[in-house]
């Protein structure tokens, strides 16, 4: 199962996760990811993705809040969902290569799934639903992607809200 992780700095963190980024990263390699990555406000780190491939929900949550950075406090909120990997592969797959960064792309919403076909998918380096924790209701649509219009992979008026974040390809290959 596919799980989408966003995990959100609480202000002020900065320090602490300088000292933690070994950690960090140790604890990430143990993982079969799709993608991950820093999240930026105005070059300012706001946070980090992480999609992952693990046997059930409960795997899900303990990787999301046995994270060095979670466990020290460094985070203000974790956004954890099932998610469903619509292009099949991972970011190192990305043909675009690594260098250059990106934005992710939330659209949060409920009801009949949009966006289930991606458009532009040359833009795109990852993509999917965001679903239930059992997997059978859509709750949004999250996407790494490399674009001059980042909100245009989403179907506007089918989203409650949309958020954009700068995002950067991360850890170690």
């Amino acid at each position: 199962m596919e799980f989408f992780c966003h995990h959100r700095d609480r202000p002020g963190s900065m320090p602490l996760r300088e000292r933690l980024v070994e950690q960090h990263w140790s604890y990430m390699d143990r993982f079969e990811l799709i993608a991950r990555g820093p999240t930026f406000t105005g070059g300012l780190l706001t946070g980090s993705v992480h999609v992952v491939d693990l046997p059930d929900a409960a795997a899900a949550r303990a990787f999301a809040f046995d994270e060095p950075n979670y466990r020290a406090g460094a985070y203000r909120d974790v956004l954890l969902r099932r998610w469903r990997n619509v292009l099949g592969r991972t970011m190192w797959d990305f043909p675009g290569g690594r260098e250059g960064g990106g934005h992710l792309v939330l659209g949060f919403g409920s009801g009949e799934p949009a966006d289930l076909v991606p458009a532009r998918p040359d833009e795109l380096i990852a993509y999917g639903p965001l679903l239930s924790d059992d997997g059978t209701a859509w709750l949004g649509t999250a996407a790494l992607v490399r674009s001059a219009d980042p909100r245009s992979v989403l179907t506007a008026d089918r989203y409650d809200a949309v958020e954009v974040h700068e995002w950067e390809f991360g850890g170690r290959r």
